[in-house]
């Protein structure tokens, strides 16, 4: 499942101290004003309960695709290139600073991460392009959380679900491309590890494997027989063998490996950076896993319809080793202590409870889904290998060697650079109006209170009531 991001926020700025412009004076005022709305907009959305924000990510989407186009206008204007069929002419009048917090660096459990100090209007472009992608895979995450509600939508509901899914990753993904490419022209790697090249570059292979991967879920009938299976009123206690046709069970499995090829160079990316979320670490390793997992799965269903499941016994162990899970056989599983049982259930039931609020579900990738019907499928064909066909069931690391490779489904995007209407380049030849500047109405995150921290123990946002004149008792 795609992963939670959480949306930075940014310190207020006016463009007018740092930028003028003799053929567009408007501009910087114009562009200031879009950036407050960004800022409220963010900070809002902060505040807005976990369960309740997937409902805001178009408010938020909104002001970003208004305000980028007032970015590239004074990147334009900066590097001297047309905007909008128009030349204009900018100044610098001093380097521009701003500061975003860093959401995907290390931070101190408990704590909020600190805030950024960033220099330059490229590290304004790709803190709020980063953002845009972030959003984009947020929305993602709440059309994949459909899927996997109580109420089981129809084929045409899921299919939707997962068509919009993908194109907001593809979306995503083309972004943290372009970031990607155009941080490759740094000579030095700014200070937040959200935008250093190698986390833009593992970001975009994270994207196009979440996409690649849900290319199965459409027509693989597993993870909703699961979710079937869990659900209390459902009174069918058998139910027959989901059919897969041959050559689609082997093409998912190539499209699998090529998500987990995707993965691994992520994976290996982010162990160049330095400092970034271990929980996003983690996600990446999970994913790939998955998505090895669900490979070896289809392989073994492809085994199975051709009537080798021993071989397909052996595909759904390989299966486990490579979720990271322990593969045992039939009659070792009946050694298995019963506190591994109410364990194993346990997790079942928190993760339920996940999904069923909307909060922190997905967060292994899909790994302890993928997991489950794996588990479903090898109990049922270890019980008609032992009973009706009695075949050998061949090691896992032998199958394992002989995968296939991945193949690709997607085209890369090309993100296409916004750019200011031409009715709205002319209107801002006139000269600025100062009232008319917006710089945003929320308040800063980085008051006194925070910039200064209280005494050791000290319940937050009560430092004034341990002040050297304030009286305790």
């Amino acid at each position: 499942m795609p992963f939670p991001f959480v949306l930075p926020t940014t310190s207020s700025i006016s463009f007018t101290d740092y930028f003028s412009s003799s053929t567009h004076p408007s501009l910087p005022n114009c562009a200031t004003t879009a950036r407050g709305v960004v800022r409220d907009v963010l900070k809002r959305y902060k505040r807005v309960p976990p369960s309740s924000q997937a409902s805001n990510l178009s408010t938020v989407l909104s002001a970003l695709n208004d305000y980028i186009p007032y970015l590239f206008a004074l990147d334009a204007g900066l590097s001297g290139t047309s905007c909008a069929g128009e030349e204009i002419d900018l100044v610098l009048v001093k380097e521009l600073e701003v500061e975003w917090r860093s959401t995907l660096g290390t931070a101190i459990p408990g704590r909020e991460p600190a805030r950024v100090k960033l220099k330059s209007l490229e590290s304004e472009l790709f803190f709020t392009l980063s953002t845009l992608a972030y959003v984009y895979s947020l929305q993602a995450r709440a059309q994949l959380h459909t899927l996997y509600s109580a109420t089981l939508p129809n084929p045409e509901q899921r299919a939707t679900a997962i068509s919009a899914a993908m194109k907001h990753f593809l979306d995503a993904n083309a972004i943290h491309t372009y970031l990607a490419n155009r941080a490759q022209q740094w000579h030095s790697q700014p200070a937040a590890v959200d935008i250093t090249s190698s986390t833009l570059g593992a970001l975009a292979e994270l994207t196009m494997a979440e996409a690649t991967l849900i290319t199965v879920l459409k027509d693989d009938p597993y993870p909703a027989v699961v979710v079937e299976e869990r659900n209390k009123t459902n009174k069918d206690w058998m139910f027959r063998g989901v059919e897969i046709p041959k050559v689609r069970a082997h093409l998912f499995a190539r499209l699998c490996l090529a998500s987990a090829e995707h993965a691994a160079k992520a994976q290996a990316m982010l162990g160049r950076a330095a400092k970034v979320d271990d929980n996003l670490v983690k996600y990446v390793d999970d994913l790939r896993r998955t998505a090895k997992g669900k490979a070896c799965r289809f392989l073994g269903c492809d085994a199975e319809l051709a009537g080798r499941t021993g071989e397909g016994i052996g595909w759904l162990r390989g299966a486990k080793k490579e979720l990271g899970f322990t593969a045992v056989g039939a009659d070792e599983e009946k050694k298995v202590s019963g506190l591994s049982k109410l364990k194993k259930g346990w997790q079942e039931k928190r993760e339920d409870r996940k999904v069923e609020k909307g909060e922190g579900w997905g967060s292994d990738a899909g790994k302890f889904e993928e997991g489950r019907i794996v588990d479903m499928l090898l109990k049922k064909w270890e019980k008609m290998n032992d009973t009706m066909q009695v075949q050998i069931v061949p090691p896992s690391e032998q199958l394992l060697a002989s995968m296939p490779s991945g193949r690709e489904y997607h085209a890369p995007k090309m993100f296409v650079v916004p750019a200011l209407e031409e009715d709205a380049i002319v209107r801002m030849r006139a000269p600025p109006d100062p009232g008319e500047v917006f710089e945003g109405e929320e308040e800063d995150s980085a008051d006194e209170d925070e910039r200064t921290p209280g005494p050791v123990g000290a319940f937050p946002g009560t430092k004034a009531e341990y002040s050297a004149n304030t009286s305790y008792y």
